[in-house]
């Protein structure tokens, strides 16, 4: 079977339904959900998805999530990708971050890893009050893959670095399953 990929983001006002809303489209235009994330970010509920199907049912979903969209209160966009590519090459590790929340966390950590051509497969940041003092508390979660050619060793010392410079905590260890804890 000839099959089209693409991904669909969709953002609106939290409500009960959504999900089924937007899932209830891609069904019915014959499509499939291949992965997807959603989340409310503040009191907006954000949707992205990858959808897949015959070249006619993706052309289908795009010409009728258009119409509904203002119906549902979402902006809703869908862009053709590829095919999901084989796993990336490299060994997988899992990043965690803690400290108080200041400006730039995600910015330090991200410039870190691009400096030595880690890849960031998934990243998800929340802020929360501390349990005693109600400080604003900043955690970051990222599942990476670190080229072979990358020194783990080096890179976890430039990681003390930032630790020291920025106040965090910076944990970084490999995971031996799939998306799974080490």
């Amino acid at each position: 079977m000839n099959r089209e990929w693409s991904v669909l983001t969709a953002i609106g006002t939290d409500r009960v339904g959504i999900v089924d809303d937007i899932s209830g489209k891609v069904m019915e235009n014959g499509c499939n959900i291949e992965e997807s994330k959603m989340a409310v970010l503040g009191r907006e509920f954000a949707i992205i998805m990858l959808v897949s199907g015959t070249p006619e049912a993706v052309a289908s979903l795009a010409g009728r999530l258009l119409t509904p969209a203002a119906d549902l209160g979402m902006r809703i966009e869908l862009k053709k990708t590829r095919e999901p590519a084989e796993a990336e090459k490299g060994r997988p590790y899992l990043l965690e971050t803690s400290s108080l929340d200041t400006p730039g966390i995600v910015h330090s950590v991200t410039a870190l890893l691009r400096k030595h051509g880690v890849n960031i497969e998934d990243l998800e940041t929340e802020t929360a009050a501390a349990p005693w003092t109600g400080a604003p508390l900043f955690r970051m979660r990222a599942h990476l893959i670190v080229p072979s050619s990358v020194s783990v060793t080096r890179l976890k010392e430039e990681f003390v670095r930032l630790q020291e410079t920025q106040d965090l905590d910076i944990d970084l260890k490999p995971v031996f399953g799939p998306r799974g804890e080490p």
